[in-house]
């Protein structure tokens, strides 16, 4: 089930950082609601630390969002674990696992390398130059072989490689562009914020394999907004 390698002993951490920050970090996720333990022991296994600054490290497993640069966040481990979550409810409905999954705005990286540990192909498109350089150094000392990035606009998707199982945006627009939409298989399921900076809410997308989608909306979020173009 779990292809993501165990942290590098140098990634293990200490004092804040350490396992005992993250068990108590995956039982206050417990408590909110997290209950797929597939998903609970990857958190439970990932240095989150290791996705941020230094300077923010006695910070990682606090349930909330942090600043990365550039005007992004990394998620609240809550939002990431609930959506991940959502996407694997689907699957497990119909007896089968995501193989192929498409993640737009990879920002610090942390969201794309949950997915890698589930699921044998993750696709991550980032906008910002910087933070995807940054994000696959943190990928190559996480030893994440399954897991490919691209330098592109998010709302373009990456087409050469749909369709994909499943599709989890971690930016909010007002709607799901058609273009990422399209390339979700007529079967597979997408997990996005929707809305205003002011109001959004967390939606699935589940498609019935003949080309429609049924929508179902999962809970208010903020997330920052999905935007086009390079930077």
């Amino acid at each position: 089930m779990n292809v993501y390698p165990l942290p590098p002993a140098d990634l293990k951490g200490e004092g804040m950082t350490s396992q005992r920050a993250r068990d108590r970090l995956v039982a206050n996720l417990k408590d909110s609601g997290i209950r797929d333990p597939r998903v609970i022991d990857v958190i439970r296994n990932t240095p989150r630390h290791h996705f941020i600054d230094q300077a923010l490290h006695s910070r990682a497993y606090e349930n909330t969002a942090l600043p990365i640069g550039h005007g992004q966040t990394i998620s609240q481990p809550w939002v990431v674990a609930r959506m991940t979550e959502a996407l694997l409810e689907h699957f497990d409905a119909k007896q089968g696992m995501p193989q192929k999954v498409l993640e737009i705005g990879t920002g610090s990286g942390y969201q794309a390398a949950i997915l890698a540990a589930l699921v044998p192909q993750v696709f991550t498109v980032e906008r910002i130059e910087e933070l995807l350089r940054q994000a696959r150094r943190r990928f190559r000392q996480l030893g994440l072989t399954n897991l490919r990035s691209r330098y592109d606009d998010g709302k373009l998707g990456w087409p050469d490689e749909a369709p994909f199982d499943a599709i989890i945006l971690t930016a909010a627009g007002d709607t799901i562009p058609s273009r990422i939409l399209d390339q979700l298989g007529p079967a597979g399921v997408l997990v996005a914020p929707v809305g205003s900076p002011s109001r959004q809410t967390l939606i699935r997308m589940r498609g019935d394999g003949q080309g429609d989608f049924i929508q179902e909306e999962l809970g208010a979020v903020s997330f920052v907004p999905l935007l086009g173009g390079i930077g």
